[in-house]
Order: C-alpha cells, then sequence, then structure tokens
C-alpha cells in the first residue's frame, strides 16, 4: 500500500463516524412511516379545512367521526394535531444521537396515547369507526415500537 494509500485510509478509519447499519434501517423504516402518517393527518386536514366528506369504506364511519365534537380539542382539528405530531416525529430523525432517539421515543409514545384516547372515543362516544383513524393509529403503534427499540439499542463498541 503506498504512503498516501495508507494515510487517506488511517483518516477514514479515525475521522469518520462508524455507520451503524441496524440504526440507519430502523431509522428508515420511521421515516417511511412518518411519510405514511403525514399523508393520512394531511388527508384529514385537507378535508376538515376543505368542508368535504372523507372517503371511507366503511358505512360513513370516518364522516360521523370527522364531524364529532371530538374531531377538534379547544377549536384545534384533531387531524391538525396530529399532522404537527408527525411532523415533530419525522424531525427527531434527523437530529443525532441519543438526542434524537430519546426525542423520538417519548414523542411517539405521545402519539400512541393519543392514538390509544382517540380510538377508545370512536368505539364508545362517537360509536363509528374511521378507516383513516385506524391507519394512523397503526402507524403509530408501529413507530413507537420502531422508536423504542432505536433508543434502547445498545451500540456494539
Amino acid at each position: 500500500m503506498s504512503d498516501v494509500a495508507e494515510a487517506t485510509a488511517t483518516v477514514a478509519r479515525v475521522g469518520a463516524a462508524p455507520v451503524d447499519r441496524a440504526d440507519a434501517r430502523l431509522r428508515a423504516a420511521m421515516v417511511a412511516l412518518t411519510a405514511i402518517g403525514l399523508g393520512i393527518a394531511g388527508y384529514l386536514t385537507y378535508i376538515h379545512y376543505a368542508g368535504i366528506a372523507p372517503v371511507c369504506a366503511i358505512n360513513g364511519g370516518c364522516e360521523k367521526v370527522q364531524s364529532s365534537r371530538y374531531a377538534e380539542i379547544v377549536g384545534v382539528p384533531v387531524a391538525l394535531i396530529g399532522l404537527l405530531g408527525y411532523t415533530a416525529i419525522g424531525a427527531t430523525l434527523f437530529v443525532p444521537g441519543d438526542r434524537g432517539r430519546l426525542a423520538g421515543a417519548f414523542l411517539t409514545l405521545g402519539g400512541l396515547a393519543f392514538s390509544l384516547y382517540l380510538t377508545y372515543l370512536e368505539l364508545f362516544q362517537i360509536k363509528a369507526i374511521c378507516q383513516w383513524c385506524v391507519g394512523s393509529a397503526v402507524v403509530m403503534t408501529a413507530l413507537t415500537a420502531l422508536a423504542f427499540r432505536r433508543a434502547l439499542r445498545v451500540d456494539p463498541d
């Protein structure tokens, strides 16, 4: 090996942070799920402000949920809260190190708790199921599992 190649290899080993492939895979999956969540929440936010009925495959359940008194909290559409939540979760995926992983875990845990509360309202108060809300709850559940797996990983150093 030439002196230049050896020096370059040494700098690359010393100066570059090791690539954690498992973390990269978890992060990529979370980016994809966050994009799906943003799509769902964005669609529901749009239909709320446009004043149109959502596309729903389950006998009008989505419309009943979206027009219920629970569709807003203090005048803020629940869908907009979801949109902001998914945006915040997505932002944590670009914060390096433990700070980003922990923030993601706590935000997803909060999102999961909120999703469980909304699911309770659908089942026992509104008595209707919205497929979009169920989809969002499934996405949030998966995000929470991945975020905690990512946050609790022990680096193999």
